[in-house]
């Protein structure tokens, strides 16, 4: 396997998610718990606490001319527990002129 975690999950819910710890990544069906650990101990420099992971199915989606119906692929969430005070400079939203987020 190339790589373990493919890229983070940004969204509303995870950025209310890091900022108490918990951070989510799209990683690759066939990572393990451990696998996931190192892999973003070692890419973001942190220590990892602990790693909870859920597959997730893929949905049905209509495309096309014709709308015929295809299967998105399945995937798995990984969500790591990072120790306090550490934090990943991804899930930071800068804040605009006015105060508000991006």
């Amino acid at each position: 396997m190339k790589s373990i975690f493919v890229r983070p999950l940004i969204t509303e819910k995870t950025l209310t998610l890091a900022a108490s710890g918990w951070y989510s990544f799209l990683v690759h069906k066939a990572a393990e718990k451990p696998g996931i650990a190192k892999a973003i101990a070692d890419f973001y420099k942190v220590n990892v606490v602990g790693v909870r992971v859920a597959s997730m199915h893929g949905k049905m989606r209509r495309v096309g001319k014709l709308m015929k119906y295809t299967k998105k692929s399945d995937w798995k969430k990984a969500l790591v527990h990072l120790s306090k005070g550490q934090k990943i400079d991804a899930f930071e939203v800068a804040p605009t002129q006015e105060g508000k987020a991006v």
